[in-house]
């Protein structure tokens, strides 16, 4: 089955930045969107980026747009999302998901998720 791992999540400054990564199994990964989503504390999930599966097509919340870029590299099933100017409101556990089409389509499309990794900003 699908199988997706997180990592890369860790203590930042505001205005530092990191790098996440997924490492993905079990399926195509050159055929499908991948998607990240975060979820911070008391707050429901909610969609971060999407990348199409070559890499050509992506999609940004308005939270993320200018800030996060999201990429990916097919040999190597790995999907990332690099974090620029952090911000306190950052602070979340950061998913990665499997979607279900070749392109973004809806942020609805994702339905295989990762357990997770952890950004915390403060200073």
């Amino acid at each position: 089955g699908v199988h997706l791992v997180e990592s890369g999540g860790e203590m930042a400054q505001p205005g530092g930045s990191l790098r996440l990564s997924c490492a993905a199994s079990g399926f195509r990964f050159g055929d499908y969107a991948m998607g990240w989503f975060r979820q911070a504390p008391g707050k429901e999930r909610e969609e971060v980026a999407c990348i199409s599966m070559m890499g050509q097509t992506t999609k940004y919340s308005n939270s993320a747009k200018g800030r996060f870029t999201i990429s990916r590299d097919n040999a190597i099933n790995t999907v990332y999302l690099s974090l620029n100017s952090l911000q306190i409101e950052d602070t979340a556990i950061y998913y990665c998901a499997k979607g279900q089409w070749a392109g973004c389509r809806g942020w609805s499309d994702f339905r295989d998720w990762g357990q997770g990794t952890q950004v915390a900003v403060s200073s």
